[in-house]
Parts: C-alpha cells; sequence; structure tokens
C-alpha cells in the first residue's frame, strides 16, 4: 500500500482527498494544510488523518511514499523538488510549473531518482475524452484539421496567473493527448480589466508546421458557462460539450468537398450533412482515474497517462503565450 499524503485543502483539495482515500492501491495517511480553520473539515472527511500546519513537515515524514500537490502554481516548484529529493513520488496539480526551466528540473531529478512524476489533467481520464481519442485514433473523423476551443464564465479571479494559465491547461492537454502532431508556434492576445497585469480575458491560436491549427476561447468574465470544444477532421466532426450531463460527444457525419476552378480564383464546394452519431460514455469520475493512475505508476514503475512530460509540453504552450500577450500578439516560437 503506498502512503499519500496532500499538501493543500483548498478549491481542488477536498476532491482529491475523497478519491484518494477510496483506493485499493494506497492509503491516505496525511494533510497539510496552512489555514486551520479547515482542519475540522479534514477530519470529518478523514477522521485518521495525520494533520500538518507545514507542507515541508509532511513531505519530510518518514511515513509518507507518495506527495500529492494542490497549492498555488508558484509553489509547485519547491513543494515538488524537496519531495523528489527526500524520495518521494509526485503528483503536481495542473499547470506543472511556473516555468519550462522548472518542470525540466523535476523531469530530470525524478528520472534520476526512479521516482514517479505526473500531473493532475483531469480531463484525460474522462469517458469523453477516452472516446475522443479513440475516434481520432481509428481515423473515423479523417486527417485532423482543427481544434477549436472555447471555456468561459463568470469565474474566480485568480491572484497568481491569468486566464489561460488557469483554464487553458484542460485544452491543452486534451489536444496534446489526441494527436501526436507538434506545435511551432503561438499566437496570444488577452487584456486585464483589473488593472494587475493578470489577463482575466484571452484568446490564443497554436500553430503547426501541417495545415492542423489549435484556437483556444478563455475568459473569466462570461455572463454564460460555455465548455465547448469543435475537432475537425476531413471525414467528419467531433463536438465535445463538457456540460451535457450524458450526451457530451457528438459525432458529426458532415463536412465538405472542393474543386478549385481553372481561374484558380474560385472554388466549387459540395457540402454534406450526415448523422449524428452519440456513443456511450464511461461514467467513472475522473479524478478516481488520476488517483489510481498514479498509484499504479508508483507500484509497476510505468508512466502515468498524464506523464510529466505531457505536463511540461503544456508548460511550454503557456509560457509562449504570456510572451506573445506582452507583445501585442507577436508568433513566438516553441
Amino acid at each position: 500500500m503506498v502512503k499519500v499524503g496532500v499538501i493543500g485543502y483548498g478549491y481542488w483539495g477536498p476532491n482529491l482527498v475523497r478519491n484518494f482515500i477510496n483506493q485499493k492501491l494506497g492509503t491516505l495517511v496525511a494533510v497539510a494544510e496552512s489555514n486551520s480553520q479547515r482542519h475540522q473539515a479534514i477530519k470529518n472527511q478523514q477522521p485518521t488523518i495525520t494533520l500538518f500546519t507545514d507542507a515541508n513537515d509532511l513531505i519530510l515524514s518518514p511515513d509518507i511514499d507518495a506527495v500529492v500537490i494542490a497549492t498555488p502554481v508558484f509553489t509547485h516548484y519547491k513543494f515538488a523538488k524537496l519531495a523528489l529529493e527526500q524520495g518521494k513520488h509526485v503528483l503536481l496539480e495542473k499547470p506543472m510549473t511556473s516555468t519550462v526551466a522548472e518542470s525540466l528540473e523535476l523531469i530530470n531529478l525524478a528520472e534520476k531518482k526512479n521516482l514517479t512524476l505526473m500531473v493532475d489533467h483531469t480531463f484525460l481520464y474522462t469517458g469523453a475524452v477516452d472516446r475522443i481519442k479513440k475516434f481520432v485514433d481509428d481515423g473515423e473523423i479523417g486527417n485532423l484539421q482543427y481544434f477549436d476551443s472555447t471555456r468561459i464564465n463568470l469565474g474566480l479571479f485568480q491572484p497568481d496567473i491569468n486566464v489561460l494559465w488557469d483554464l487553458a491547461p484542460h485544452d491543452i492537454s486534451i489536444l496534446n493527448y489526441i494527436t501526436e502532431n507538434k506545435p511551432y508556434s503561438v499566437n496570444a492576445t488577452g487584456v486585464s480589466h483589473t488593472n494587475n497585469d493578470i489577463e482575466n480575458v484571452a484568446y490564443m491560436t497554436i500553430n503547426y508546421e501541417s495545415n492542423f491549427i489549435a484556437h483556444f476561447n478563455c475568459s473569466w468574465t462570461s455572463p454564460v458557462k460555455v465548455r465547448s470544444t469543435l475537432i475537425g477532421g476531413d471525414k467528419k466532426i467531433i463536438h465535445y460539450n463538457d456540460l451535457e450531463p450524458s450526451e457530451k460527444v457528438r459525432l458529426y457525419d458532415t463536412g465538405y468537398e472542393h474543386k478549385t476552378m481553372q481561374d484558380r480564383n474560385s472554388i466549387l464546394v459540395d457540402y454534406r450533412v450526415g448523422d449524428v452519431y452519440i456513443p456511450k460514455l464511461s461514467n467513472q469520475e475522473a479524478l478516481f482515474g488520476v488517483a489510481n493512475d498514479f498509484l499504479t505508476s508508483i507500484i509497476n514503475a510505468s508512466q502515468p497517462r498524464a506523464n510529466a512530460t505531457l505536463g511540461m509540453e503544456v508548460v511550454k504552450i503557456l509560457e509562449a503565450s504570456q510572451e506573445s500577450i506582452k507583445n501585442n500578439g507577436k508568433e513566438v516560437k516553441i
């Protein structure tokens, strides 16, 4: 049994605690939370838990094999580095770190010590994304042409990261998981309406050397909540709506064919509108899958689905987007 400790019991911590409690391959033994007012809630959730106020004390405890870090992103690197140095496996909340350099250092350290380093990209463990990947891998939609994501709501303004760093990791991780296409560059624009240089509305385009393109629309200031992604191929199109209670994924047998006319300045387009297929999806909680994959990877010394390399690739794109925003949308090569 892998003995697990969780650092942070704020927004996401309670969900992590709940899912690690119910694992067969490991046992949750400790939680570190600096806000003592939350300690009773932790005890109510897991009465036998050991409580720490200082995260470092949890990391240094000899009774813990693996550390789950659910704290603000600027703390990820220091906590993860200390845990790895102490020989403990690490699961980090997304995004992995604040910089690519930090991510790379952690990856090298984990490899040197033969430890599991994983990032909690929860959506990779949903039945919806599982089915989407199968559609893509089986060639059901043909050659990928575009990925168009909208993730907007009247959301929580973060004090340390902008809206792309907060919301886009979900969709970037899905994008990188379902396609082997490697991004070439990023263009991004955004604006801060709070005068603190932290963008609350932002748009990002990821460019590829092929004809594939990806676009992201993220906002904390929308009066409506939208979680919608279109994944277009030259045969069919996937619509993924995460707010749908059951029919989250729809496969549209819809497309077009075109012919270039003799003068090459005009084209003839034939449209095709066919059936819509709605697959049945697994309803297992995604975070349960995250916890299980983390523990399985530790026991089997195997690579988790949401491995650290994938986590670092997400940070690469986010880092490039930040540079692009600060340079008025300039193209930044990855």
